[in-house]
């Protein structure tokens, strides 16, 4: 998490995001605990990601990404967030970290160009995780843990979570509806 998340001591909040209630909660560490903890779905409720135009374009990305998993057959995977706050000379147009990094390598452009703001910080090498900036926060997103396949043991998983929690979400359903719930999710906590 530490490669992650850089710089680590920024980073106010961590959460690993499935879509679903079952098992989704973490007893949070107290207020000036040194324990750095990942929450879940359930210690989410109540709060949004503000992201302001790039909501859009996260919404068309994760379309895209869980299409992708869906046709893969893949299932169980997570959103991985972490919210940093922004210095005050971090705010406003212009002033990312994307726009800035960007205006440092090609040249001053400007900062309502479409997707300049939802670019990778490294362009050029492989990184999974995206950083947008929000009007107070810079948000990293990204989709991990994408190697568990909807096979025979996942579907008779499901049956057994059917029976035991009537009624309440848990990761292991279809790839479809997987993929449809954390799409559903991320909607329904952007704005």
């Amino acid at each position: 998490m530490l490669s992650v998340f850089y710089p680590a001591g920024r980073i106010s909040e961590r959460y690993d995001i499935k879509g679903c209630e079952v098992s989704r909660w973490v007893e949070p560490a107290p207020e000036d605990s040194p324990v750095v903890l990942v929450l879940k779905d359930l210690n989410f409720q109540g709060k949004t990601i503000d992201l302001g135009p790039q909501r859009s374009w996260l919404l068309h990305q994760m379309e895209l990404d869980t299409a992708f998993l869906r046709e893969l057959n893949v299932l169980d995977y997570s959103l991985l967030m972490a919210f940093q706050r922004l210095h005050e000379d971090e705010r406003g147009p212009g002033s990312s970290l994307i726009f800035r990094t960007v205006r440092s390598v090609q040249g001053v452009q400007s900062p309502e160009e479409p997707g300049s703001q939802n670019r990778r910080l490294l362009p050029d090498t492989p990184n999974a995780l995206h950083i947008l900036d929000g009007p107070e926060q810079r948000y990293f997103l990204g989709l991990v843990d994408l190697a568990t396949v909807y096979g025979l043991r996942k579907r008779l998983e499901h049956l057994w979570k059917t029976l035991r929690y009537p009624g309440r979400t848990f990761s292991t359903v279809s790839p479809a509806r997987y993929a449809r719930r954390l799409c559903q999710w991320v909607e329904a906590h952007t704005e």
